[in-house]
């Protein structure tokens, strides 16, 4: 159970992360936020940085292996990275409709893939 809650917690706050770096980014473009000043983007940035830091340092702390988790730290960082990518890539194609996948961005996928396969391997 460990490895499925540190695996979700991972996934909510990768949401949280994609939103808080480039969430701003639809925002302006929506002309929601477009005549904020920049300090006050980076603070509702934090804020919404604050949720992701909520879901990070739980999800870490019961998967690392330290805590009688199921993850060292260099699998839970790969996992943290992958998960990233699976995110900004939903968060990309849905939220920016001008943005498109190319045969590069699947091969860098297989290589994350294969970057799992390694780091899990005994």
């Amino acid at each position: 159970m460990k490895a499925l809650y540190t695996i979700l917690l991972l996934v909510v706050s990768n949401v949280f992360m994609t939103f808080a770096w480039y969430g701003h980014l639809k925002l302006q473009q929506m002309k929601l936020i477009s005549s904020w000043p920049l300090w006050l983007v980076i603070i509702f940035s934090w804020g919404i940085a604050l949720a992701e830091y909520s879901c990070q340092i739980p999800a870490n702390r019961i998967g690392f292996t330290g805590n009688g988790g199921p993850f060292t730290l260099m699998q839970l960082k790969v996992i943290q990275e992958v998960i990233t990518l699976i995110v900004f890539t939903l968060f990309t194609t849905l939220a920016f409709r001008g943005e498109s996948l190319h045969w590069n961005h699947f091969a860098a996928f297989g290589c994350l893939v294969l970057a799992v396969y390694f780091v899990f391997m005994k």
